[in-house]
């Protein structure tokens, strides 16, 4: 008896244990929807953040705001110019900005293009991705 008792203590805590191990036991860990990244939105992080703002905001009479502006929703060329060639003292949307946006010819294509598909999606934009084969043109035409 003292036996029986013993293999049923051992096999209770081994199944205990087994349970306790298992990955039914334990929340599966995916990550959020918020953790995961666009593309463009590590490079708008890095390289666009600092001036334009988390929200796409901007600074007032420094730097424009990055929504709702025909320079973003409109003519896809001249926005990819202003990450090639940069921009400065320019009215966007009736109001001056005076801040100095330098060139950004080093991203390669791909990541002007999703940078600017990112922001063209973001910020209540809703307007269609740029290509890396038309930032390849524009690129080309300067």
């Amino acid at each position: 008896m003292k036996l029986l008792l013993s293999v049923f203590t051992s096999l209770t805590l081994s199944v205990a244990a087994a349970q306790a191990q298992s990955p039914a036991a334990k929340p599966a860990s995916k990550p959020a929807a918020a953790q995961i990244k666009q593309p463009g939105q590590v490079i708008y992080e890095q390289n666009c953040l600092t001036c334009h703002q988390a929200n796409g905001s901007g600074v007032p009479n420094l730097n424009p705001p990055l929504r709702g502006t025909d320079w973003v929703l409109g003519d896809k060329t001249r926005l990819i110019n202003v990450l090639l060639k940069g921009l400065q003292g320019q009215e966007i949307e009736g109001e001056m900005y005076d801040n100095a946006m330098p060139a950004h010819d080093f991203l390669h294509d791909g990541q002007i293009a999703d940078v600017l598909t990112y922001i063209r999606s973001n910020f209540t934009n809703k307007a269609s991705a740029v290509t890396a084969e038309e930032v390849k043109a524009v690129r080309a035409a300067k």
